[in-house]
């Protein structure tokens, strides 16, 4: 990918309306799907519940694979997931467009899959939790993957607020569908892995002392006021002395015969 010159300075403005208007859209997106689950919510005293539902090993079971993340217990429960989902949804969309949008019906599936397979039979799972943890393992591992400095940082801030999804992924909690936050993990995982290329790395300013000179240098009639020089014409504000002696033995006066053990 080509990486704007110091020239490329007068296209900031646009670079950084483009990004604003990026995540802005993530975060509209992300805030019109939890007004759904919302809306959703509402409306549930209206019709029963079970049918839309993952039933593990039901052939009825099948169709809460589709429905059952819009579908959620409590009150409780739809806030904690709709909080998660503004969050990791605004900065998934806003690092990875592409990728985000190709990896959400592999992990929407993937956490009614695995809650199909995986939990006890009888049992109805539902909830958003599974698209949560699917989220916030793709940030995490594209973070890993890519290695560039935004990615990386988006992993961390995705780590630092919801790591203890790590966790979550286990039993742990009686009632709460551990089956459905691993197949969301597992989903992330494998998002991550294929989508990893799909969104072209941020560009980043590229300063003229990075490119030589036929001549081997650079003319300071080429360097901006505000850039920052060289590392070589950096000066060294401390250097550590020499130690003057590489180690040093403490005289201990011998024990008086008072001061020794009978």
């Amino acid at each position: 990918m080509h990486l704007p010159g110091h020239d490329d300075s007068a296209n900031l403005p646009d670079q950084r309306s483009a990004d604003r208007r990026l995540w802005l859209r993530a975060f509209n997106l992300s805030l019109a799907f939890v007004l759904l689950l919302t809306a959703v919510f509402s409306a549930q005293g209206s019709f029963e519940l079970r049918p839309w539902t993952v039933q593990p090993w039901s052939m009825t079971g099948w169709l809460g694979l589709l429905t059952a993340p819009l579908l959620h217990g409590s009150f409780e429960h739809l806030a904690t997931n709709a909080i998660s989902l503004l969050m990791l949804g605004t900065l998934a969309g806003g690092m990875y467009p592409r990728a985000t949008l190709r990896a959400l019906p592999l992990i929407w599936l993937g956490s009614g899959l695995a809650a199909w397979l995986l939990g006890e039979a009888g049992s109805h799972h539902l909830g958003a939790s599974g698209l949560t943890h699917g989220l916030m393992f793709m940030v995490f591992v594209l973070g890993l993957l890519r290695r560039d400095r935004p990615a990386v940082a988006a992993a961390m801030i995705a780590f630092l607020l919801y790591g203890g999804m790590l966790l979550t992924i286990l039993p742990r909690e009686p009632g709460v569908s551990w089956q459905a936050h691993l197949g969301g993990a597992i989903g992330g995982v494998i998002a991550a892995a294929m989508l990893r290329r799909r969104d072209p790395p941020l560009a980043r300013k590229r300063y003229s002392w990075e490119d030589e000179d036929e001549d081997g240098g650079i003319g300071e009639r080429d360097r901006d006021e505000l850039e920052p020089p060289p590392p070589e014409d950096v000066p060294v504000l401390w250097d550590r002395p020499a130690p003057t002696q590489q180690g040093q033995v403490l005289p201990f006066r011998a024990p008086r015969r008072s001061d020794s053990a009978d």
